[in-house]
């Protein structure tokens, strides 16, 4: 993996929100992601083992993606991908933060013909606030403008707030919070396969429908850096734990949200 991150990318996603690294696996690494991310989400969805979309096939945000959260807890091959320190340290020299920790991952396999995704913001869904949270977006096929790769509203996350919308049939609802962000070009970021996009907690984004017959790939994984504190929301954390955090009580329980990396 090319996870080593240099001064001017640093520069350019402290700038933008958002970074493209073409070539960030190696083609032995794609075959590997490919292989076990298949095998994680093939048995969520035949088991229902944990969080998925898919509950109600016919549903608008069913047809979005086929999203998967949290497989590092029910796949061993996809729990040894995403402890690799490596890709915490990558994302932690991003941030520019000392140490980091696995909110959740995900898979997004964009289906074809799916729906476009609206324009939203990561970090209000999670349990806890951060300017400096991270999600790493890796591309399991070629992510291009036909079958629904990323956009950003590139500088958008140094002025929001924890205001969000959701992913519904409405694209565009997120400028009826931000009205400001309209008079923003939006940018695109196609990525080839093995590529990864990492991009801000607050920076707004989303992704055109997939206009193709072939599927649209994607293994993510969103960082919390350490130390965040809890801010009451519950998301995906377990019940149990849910209840017994009071407001700013830290995250820290490995068993939950593992430590990926620290300085």
């Amino acid at each position: 993996m090319k996870t080593r991150i240099t001064k001017a990318q640093k520069q350019e996603y402290d700038e933008n929100g958002f970074i493209v690294i073409e070539d960030f696996l190696t083609p032995k690494d794609l075959k590997h992601w490919q292989q076990v991310t298949n095998e994680a989400v093939q048995e969520r969805l035949e088991k229902r083992n944990g969080f998925n979309n898919q509950d109600d096939p016919e549903a608008y945000y069913s047809q979005v993606f086929v999203q998967c959260v949290k497989l590092l807890e029910t796949h061993a091959g996809m729990a040894e991908i995403m402890l690799d320190p490596r890709l915490g340290k990558a994302a932690a020299a991003l941030a520019g933060v000392d140490g980091m920790r696995i909110w959740h991952d995900q898979a997004l396999f964009k289906p074809p013909y799916a729906n476009p995704t609206a324009w939203h913001l990561d970090n209000p869904y999670w349990s806890f606030h951060s300017r400096q949270a991270i999600s790493m977006w890796v591309a399991l096929d070629d992510a291009t403008l036909m079958n629904g790769c990323l956009y950003y509203i590139p500088g958008s996350h140094k002025t929001a707030t924890y205001e969000n919308s959701g992913i519904g049939a409405n694209m565009s609802a997120l400028f009826k919070v931000y009205p400001e962000w309209r008079k923003i070009n939006a940018v695109a970021a196609p990525a080839k396969a093995g590529s990864v996009v990492f991009h801000n907690g607050l920076v707004a984004h989303g992704a055109g429908a997939n206009m193709t017959a072939g599927s649209r790939r994607a293994m993510t994984c969103a960082y919390m850096p350490d130390g965040s504190t809890f801010n009451g929301v519950r998301n995906v954390l377990p019940e149990p734990y849910f209840k017994s955090l009071k407001l700013g009580d830290p995250l820290v329980d490995n068993a939950v949200n593992p430590l990926v990396w620290k300085k």
